[in-house]
């Protein structure tokens, strides 16, 4: 049984990667916000009592279920309600800030020029575009396994589908990612 503490810097721990994870689904910085954090009271009112080693996957299957509950919300939404204000597209303000994914902005001033760092954002953005334009299960697949760093078999569990099919969405995700990035002159 996980204690207070694991579970707390359990979720301290995720929260970042969670959080990323939820925007590229859903796109809208508030709405991520708030699957994650349904997701981990889910994860303490009901989980609470689990080992600390099941945590992980057991966290990843509820964000994985509250975002799909999410969608289907904002579909019955739009069939009920048409809403002109939720066809309108942005162009980036207020958006997730790329600087947040730096760990350490401060070292990373020093040793780099502002070309290079202005590079390095533009990079970032780019490949953050691809990764949003991949099809849903494709970009769920390619953030568990690269992003959140899961074996085939425990991005299947978190998916529900078999391991081939976690392979064949990963393969097709970096097939795309690396043409879409390809195109703008940014290679491994």
């Amino acid at each position: 049984m996980a204690s207070d503490s694991e579970l707390a810097d359990f979720l301290k721990n995720m929260e970042k990667k969670a959080f990323k994870r939820t925007f590229y689904h859903v796109r809208n910085e508030d709405a991520a916000l708030d699957i994650l954090q349904d997701s981990m009271i889910k994860l303490c009112t009901h989980y609470a009592d689990k080992p600390s080693a099941e945590l992980p996957l057991l966290f990843q299957r509820i964000l994985s279920n509250t975002t799909l509950d999410w969608f289907r919300r904002q579909k019955t939404r739009g069939a009920l309600f048409t809403n002109l204000g939720d066809f309108k597209t942005t162009d980036g303000d207020g958006e997730f800030d790329l600087l947040e994914v730096s760990n350490n902005p401060s070292e990373n001033a020093v040793s780099e020029s502002a070309e290079d760092w202005v590079g390095r954002v533009q990079t970032l953005e780019h490949i953050e575009t691809a990764v949003m334009a991949l099809p849903a299960r494709q970009r769920e697949a390619f953030l568990l396994r690269y992003w959140e760093e899961h074996d085939v078999a425990q991005t299947a569990a978190v998916m529900g589908c078999s391991e081939g099919s976690v392979k064949t969405h990963c393969s097709r995700a970096i097939q795309a990612l690396s043409k879409a990035l390809g195109i703008q002159g940014i290679r491994p």
